[in-house]
């Protein structure tokens, strides 16, 4: 039963992204073009690795995923704000703000932990090749996969949870352009330090503790690829392994940022243009890391160009 039912069910009011800043319609616009290309970046990546044969390996069945993650993270947070910039209607009722920070929080932790795995098969892939088939079999991949889901969901519901059972202050205004943990927890008129505490070591489990298997794993990664006798394989395995590390770059820096850093909920500022790499910049970036620099997916994507001009 949620405490303060009188006033908790009713609409929060989203001030939006530096609701003080003159060119506000610049920056949306902006981000609604980021987001359309993200949008159409990450669907081509989904598309081409589904009918590509060549691609139906762990490696990109891992990455179809995080696209995917991609595409729900920042759909879930990008055309709430534009509609809402646009319409003026700055409202988001209880339920809308809960379901979004679960969404949010599922898919940002989700992320996380899948980002963990797919270097997981980089290290065995590039240190242990003869036994990469039987130890990243498609029946352990879905397992990746479904723990990356079910790890996000379940820590996310607590969150969400918790978060909103808080007694909210009037004017009951939260200082983001969408749903946020901290955001919301700004405008809570109880003691939180106890549940700050929580965030921190939530984020120690899914920011810090994947960060540190990462970076150890391509400590091994590297020095296996220093000991490689062929060029070519030494420059594909650092190829891969650099748009990987960038990936991470963008996932944990402004993640450890927002939920590591004390008092964090009280720099809203801040928090929002970190949060421009999350659900908005991110996205974008994925498709791009791991295509430019990647010669099946760009021979995947000629192929399917090809074939649809030869259709016509």
């Amino acid at each position: 039963m949620w405490r303060g039912n009188e006033t908790e069910l009713t609409d929060f009011t989203l001030l939006g992204f530096f609701p003080e800043f003159r060119h506000i319609t610049v920056i949306i616009v902006t981000i609604l073009l980021i987001y359309m290309a993200a949008f159409t970046g990450n669907t081509l990546l989904i598309l081409l690795i589904w009918l590509d044969s060549r691609l139906h390996t762990p490696m990109y069945f891992l990455l179809s995923q995080l696209s995917l993650m991609d595409l729900t993270l920042t759909s879930s947070i990008v055309p709430k704000m534009a509609a809402n910039f646009f319409s003026g209607r700055r409202s988001i009722s209880f339920l809308a703000c809960g379901t979004q920070i679960f969404f949010s929080l599922t898919v940002a932790i989700a992320e996380c932990i899948l980002i963990t795995v797919m270097c997981f098969d980089r290290y065995v892939a590039i240190c242990n090749p003869l036994r990469y088939p039987v130890i990243i079999s498609p029946r352990v991949c879905l397992q990746m996969i479904a723990m990356s889901w079910a790890g996000g969901a379940l820590t996310s519901m607590g969150h969400a949870a918790f978060t909103l059972h808080f007694h909210i202050c009037s004017p009951r205004e939260i200082p983001h352009f969408f749903c946020e943990v901290m955001a919301v927890l700004r405008i809570v008129c109880e003691d939180i330090s106890a549940y700050e505490k929580a965030v921190v070591v939530t984020s120690i489990l899914v920011l810090l503790l994947p960060l540190s298997l990462i970076l150890s794993s391509y400590v091994l990664i590297f020095l296996a690829v220093l000991q490689m006798n062929s060029p070519e394989g030494r420059k594909k395995a650092l190829a891969t392994c650099s748009s990987h590390l960038c990936v991470v770059g963008l996932y944990f820096g402004p993640g450890m940022c927002i939920y590591m850093r004390p008092g964090s909920a009280k720099t809203p500022k801040l928090n929002q243009g970190l949060f421009l790499f999350g659900p908005v910049l991110t996205p974008l970036l994925n498709p791009l890391a791991y295509s430019l620099r990647n010669k099946e997916v760009i021979g995947a994507l000629k192929k399917f160009i090809g074939k649809c001009q030869s259709s016509r």
